[in-house]
């Protein structure tokens, strides 16, 4: 029978608690530098976990935990990730505004109610349909648009330079919305009840899609697209200029934003999922 000495086992176990373990970070460079690149992309630790099982499945050893990223941000030691990639998570979700009392649904700017867009609207099995928003910059005097598709969450960016009147911004989104495939193309835009809207008649014409309004004050009907004006706020903070940044960086940042995986998607990214759909087509 074997000698058992509780005290001896109970000095290992507390000497290997305190017996520090090399990180993976740290032990791997490879996984290191590919991590580092991904948070520099403002993808998330746990997009980050999820999606290099997909780049790597036969390669165990570029396979990190989320939490794992998380400690190697902030608790610095050797092989830790850089402090200044913690810039690049986005930031704590606000605390959520008190609803304001249910008024009437009907649209103040004459459009059609979200209580009459079709069902196939509401089913994200089916592409084609768009949810739009603007987010403001500085004393609300610039703007950019945003429009996001949402089965994929493929997102796009309308550039505003000079104002956002109902006229600018009918115009933009318009040209945004005919640059998409025939098979894609936009059927239902969902909106809310901001004037900017109020050209909504002819931007129904010009881009050939059904516009729909939310409740007032319902910013929940458009779910997909308030999360991503929450994502844009990494690139164009609240309380800046919006009018400085040209349509070649809002390119650049809603193609970043689409390259991002997401969880709702089985971890691929916006892109795929939408030129996915355009191959199927």
């Amino acid at each position: 029978m074997l000698n058992y000495c509780p005290a001896k086992a109970d000095a290992r176990a507390e000497a290997g608690r305190r017996r520090p373990k090399t990180s993976k970070l740290a032990s791997c460079p490879r996984l290191r530098a590919e991590v580092q690149t991904r948070l520099k992309k403002r993808h998330s630790p746990q997009q980050i976990a999820a999606r290099l099982k997909v780049a790597f499945p036969d390669d165990a050893e570029m396979w990190v935990s989320h939490e794992t990223v998380y400690r190697g941000l902030y608790i610095q030691g050797k092989g830790a990730l850089a402090r200044e990639l913690t810039k690049c998570l986005r930031t704590g979700r606000q605390l959520r505004k008190p609803r304001r009392p249910r008024v009437e649904a009907t649209p103040r700017c004459g459009g059609v109610s979200i209580s009459e867009r079709p069902p196939a609207a509401e089913d994200r099995a089916v592409p084609g349909h768009w949810e739009g928003d603007l987010i403001l910059g500085a004393h609300n005097g610039s703007a950019i648009a945003t429009i996001v598709e949402r089965r994929s969450r493929f997102m796009l960016l309308a550039h505003l330079p000079t104002d956002h009147t109902a006229a600018s911004v009918a115009a933009a989104v318009a040209a945004q919305l005919k640059q998409l495939p025939d098979q894609l193309k936009a059927q239902t835009l969902t909106w809310d009840q901001g004037i900017e809207m109020a050209n909504h008649a002819q931007l129904a014409i010009d881009a050939d899609v059904k516009i729909f309004f939310c409740d007032p004050a319902s910013p929940w009907q458009r779910p997909t697209n308030e999360n991503h004006n929450g994502l844009l706020r990494q690139y164009f903070p609240k309380g800046t200029d919006l009018s400085v940044h040209d349509p070649e960086e809002l390119a650049f940042v809603a193609a970043e934003i689409n390259d991002r995986p997401r969880k709702v998607l089985g971890w691929k990214t916006p892109r795929e999922v939408f030129y996915d759909t355009l191959r199927a087509a």
